[in-house]
């Protein structure tokens, strides 16, 4: 597969993400979907992230998310979105499952 081909199913399974959150009653907004780079060897060397992130090749986002109107950081709040996503396809990845948990990022992997 090509990448804009990974790219339009990251893009086609975010929105049904979007759409399952909606239903749980949840709002999100956008925190990171592009991270050039430079971006991400700056947050590795700061220890926050990792060099080949996929935020750099368009596969990846940070999601913010509010519920009862209340944002909420913690992994286990995302769970549920989580576990959808994970769901949605094998090449998905949810950060609460890494072994520093990120609970508001999701990607894809590409082959």
């Amino acid at each position: 597969m090509k990448l804009s081909d990974h790219q339009w199913a990251f893009l086609k399974d975010l929105a049904t993400l979007i759409l399952f959150a909606e239903d749980q009653g949840y709002k999100l907004t956008g925190a990171e979907l592009y991270r050039t780079p430079a971006h991400a060897k700056r947050n590795a060397a700061k220890g926050v992230g990792i060099a080949d992130s996929l935020h750099c090749q368009r596969l990846a986002i940070d999601l913010n998310l509010f519920i009862d109107d209340k944002f909420r950081r913690d992994s286990e709040a995302h769970r549920p979105l989580g576990e959808f996503w994970e769901s949605l396809d094998p090449r998905n990845n949810w950060g609460g499952d890494f072994k520093k948990p990120d609970g508001n990022h999701y990607e894809r992997v590409p082959d």
